[in-house]
């Protein structure tokens, strides 16, 4: 089958014929109808998480996937041929820049029933990120007030959506030409980053979603009140996650290391830092859809290309300037 491969750190992607994907005995074997491009597709070629992801050569990217089931494995029991399915495969199952893919089940849900394969292929990695910071980690309770860095990018764009259904009062950052697009989509504080100083402006805020990293998450800390926690999903990685994914000590101790002075910072400040690497969940999918379908949650997809134009649009990924997300529609 065709496919989308990288042979090494900072290699090409190149189009390539590959063995057809082994499917466990929990797996579901997908015909790929659309698949969307993250950043994290782009940081894995180029080598930005080789120590924490230890990826084989060649590898098949893409995080996003939305298709048809053409088979399941002996002990896969939630889906049938035919079904509609989207999700996020886990780390090792990743490989959606290809006409087939083999899922684990328990990653998948039943595709949203109003949207087409497109919508639902640029939902499952951005939709699962915001639901688990603002959810799982955040507890985000209606009155609250929530930063979100970015708000016109993929995660940015389903996480002010979501923060405003829980009942927050939702701040963002974006350039000056998404600030009536992003009220569209229930901001109530917008700041144009290029001319404005969020640190300025904000204060008191229960939550920070930081896409950016740097001097923008240190700043983040600063608005948040005593207590108030900012989720980092552009890293630095803290400990915790260094011992959910299982990484040897040494990794662990330079991991500590790299988060050691916005954690102290925290510290300093009375207030909180995570790092959030989003997983695999097809059961928080399916709640997702339920939003999807309800017409709380919209999919914003800002571009779609053609399965042959892979290599160019991961190409274009860094140049921003597009809302929600570029995916790839499979024939």
């Amino acid at each position: 089958m065709k496919a989308f491969v990288i042979s090494r750190h900072k290699g090409p992607l190149e189009p390539a014929e590959v063995p057809e994907p082994v499917v466990g005995e929990r797996d579901v074997l997908i015909q790929v109808r659309a698949a969307g491009l993250n950043q994290l597709d782009e940081k894995i070629r180029i080598g930005e998480f080789k120590q924490i992801l230890p990826y084989k050569f060649p590898l098949i990217l893409g995080h996003d996937v939305a298709g048809v089931v053409l088979k399941a494995g002996a002990k896969a029991q939630a889906f049938k041929v035919g079904d509609e399915v989207y999700g996020r495969p886990r780390t090792e199952s990743i490989g959606s820049f290809a006409e087939r893919i083999a899922v684990p089940e328990a990653d998948l849900a039943l595709k949203p029933a109003s949207i087409g394969f497109e919508e639902a292929g640029s939902l499952p990695l951005v939709a699962l990120t915001a639901w688990q910071a603002l959810v799982e980690r955040g507890n985000v309770q209606p009155g609250q007030k929530v930063l979100i860095h970015a708000g016109a990018g993929g995660v940015g764009s389903i996480a002010i959506q979501l923060a405003r259904h829980l009942g927050a009062s939702v701040a963002t950052t974006v350039g000056a030409s998404n600030m009536d697009f992003v009220r569209e989509l229930g901001a109530d504080t917008v700041i144009d980053y290029r001319n404005e100083d969020f640190e300025q402006r904000l204060s008191g805020y229960d939550l920070v979603l930081d896409s950016l990293g740097g001097e923008n998450l240190k700043k983040s800390l600063r608005v948040l009140k005593p207590g108030g926690k900012a989720i980092g999903i552009s890293g630095p990685p803290d400990p915790a996650f260094a011992r959910e994914a299982g990484l040897n000590p040494v990794m662990r101790l330079a991991i500590a290391g790299l988060s050691a002075g916005i954690r102290r910072q925290a510290r300093t400040l009375g207030v909180g830092y995570e790092f959030l690497f989003m997983r695999a969940s097809g059961e928080q999918l399916g709640r997702i859809a339920s939003l999807i379908d309800g017409g709380t949650v919209r999919p914003i997809i800002g571009r779609v290309v053609p399965f042959e134009q892979t290599v160019q649009a991961i190409q274009d990924i860094d140049k921003g300037g597009i809302r929600g997300k570029t995916v790839i529609s499979v024939p």
